[in-house]
């Protein structure tokens, strides 16, 4: 390929301004300069010194004040089938890039230009036209957290509407069905050409990096309230969300402020669920319950229906506090993301948890301060309810209900208050010490 095209050129360059140019570099024609308004046409002698010409003008020559563009010129027939990506990142490798221009057919070159800035500039030709109009559209595919794709998407799709328009792109989210408990992650598909996409990655990864921050700050806010709680004890922000922890503030703030939960006894929590998500919960053959009950460390059961027509089922939960934390979390997640309840409400469940009868009192506090204290604290319903008649180990139902940060708020200051009375009784035991016998 001997013949040149030269681009960028000012409505006042001649002829005889591009020979001056030419001839300045060194560099012979073989035949005359074809000019037009913008551009020029020219032939080299041989396709070894169009290349010496593109290497030594193009971008690095200006005529009248304008840098000049040369390249090889292609055949109207080929031109469609000639493409230039630009603003390719530098961390990119040539085999990715490989990969996704091959998807649209067969590449006949793809070679780089020269470029000062810190994006690479390709130009690749494919064997028909057809095949070069589909790369127009590269498809970008991100991996999101569920927990923030709501967010991402904006009330009536307004976040994502916003982004396409402002990106002029086409955006795609997998849809909820596709998640299971232990893959929380949907993909976004962003199709454009590779300058849109770009675009677009930046100002999703904006929206997601500003969910997650606002996530973390909300958590900070409630750690106080559950002693002990550990953040990432649900798996909110798994490794793979690719969002890693804030690092800002001493080292002190960038490692966990709270302890794991401390060993202890085993608690009993009875979860009331919509009857409808027992299937979503238990899986297919069972699956979810179980790996649910792995990742917790927790029995988690499904208790028979109390009437055929009943509208709630019962899920017990033993293990110890975390693997509760764990175990709830996941079950009001599923149920969210399993649409059984409108997309505008928030989940919220009743829990069942038993206290020994003499506690039951400490809990309801004297004129029910304790309780009514309890309910504004974590924002969740709290009721002992009257004229329990207590079960065959003398215990009473507490009734707690709400969304999941405020059941667990509830839960762990109930059983801070129980650990409080049972240390009291111990104490009270050892104080008064072993019965004497009396004399005579």
């Amino acid at each position: 390929m001997n013949k040149l095209y030269i681009g960028n050129l000012s409505e006042n360059a001649a002829p005889s301004d591009l020979e001056s140019v030419f001839k300045d570099a060194k560099i012979p024609v073989s035949g005359p300069f074809l000019v037009k308004t913008g551009y020029a046409f020219v032939d080299c002698p041989d396709e070894s010194w169009a290349l010496k010409a593109i290497e030594a003008l193009s971008g690095k020559t200006e005529l009248h004040g304008k840098p000049i563009e040369v390249e090889h010129s292609v055949p109207k027939r080929q031109r469609i089938r000639k493409l230039q990506i630009r603003n390719i990142p530098p961390h990119l490798q040539w085999e990715v890039l490989d990969s996704l221009l091959v998807q649209y057919g067969v590449v006949e070159s793809c070679e780089q230009v020269n470029t000062d800035s810190e994006t690479a500039v390709v130009n690749v030709t494919y064997s028909s036209k057809d095949q070069a109009r589909h790369t127009e559209e590269i498809p970008l595919k991100i991996l999101a957290h569920n927990n923030f794709v709501g967010r991402l998407i904006g009330k009536e799709g307004r976040n994502l509407k916003k982004i396409e328009q402002d990106t002029d792109t086409k955006i795609t989210i997998s849809p909820l069905q596709e998640l299971t408990l232990y893959n929380p992650e949907r993909t976004i598909t962003v199709k454009g050409s590779v300058e849109t996409c770009a675009k677009a990655e930046e100002e999703i990864m904006k929206k997601i990096r500003e969910s997650y921050e606002n996530d973390i700050a909300s958590m900070n806010l409630q750690a106080h309230l559950i002693p002990g709680l550990n953040l990432n004890a649900l798996g909110l922000f798994p490794p793979t969300s690719g969002m890693p922890p804030p690092t800002s503030g001493p080292p002190s703030a960038v490692t966990p402020p709270y302890p794991q939960f401390e060993q202890s006894e085993t608690e009993t929590v009875h979860l009331f669920i919509p009857a409808l998500s027992v299937g979503a919960i238990i899986g297919k053959q069972g699956q979810h319950i179980k790996q649910l009950s792995r990742f917790a460390g927790a029995s988690i059961k499904i208790a028979p229906a109390e009437a055929p027509d009943a509208k709630v089922r019962m899920v017990i939960i033993t293990g110890p506090p975390e693997a509760q934390f764990k175990a709830q979390g996941r079950i009001y997640g599923k149920i969210k993301e399993e649409n059984f309840v409108s997309p505008k409400e928030e989940v919220k469940l009743e829990a069942h948890i038993r206290v020994p009868s003499f506690a039951a009192g400490r809990v309801i506090g004297k004129g029910g301060k304790t309780v009514n204290e309890l309910q504004n604290l974590s924002s969740a319903e709290v009721v002992v309810p009257r004229d329990q008649t207590p079960d065959e180990n003398d215990q009473v139902v507490v009734k707690i209900t709400g969304h999941f940060y405020a059941c667990q708020v509830a839960q762990r200051k109930i059983q801070e208050i129980l650990t409080q009375v049972k240390q009291h009784q111990q104490q009270k035991a050892l104080q008064s010490g072993p019965p004497q016998s009396r004399r005579k």
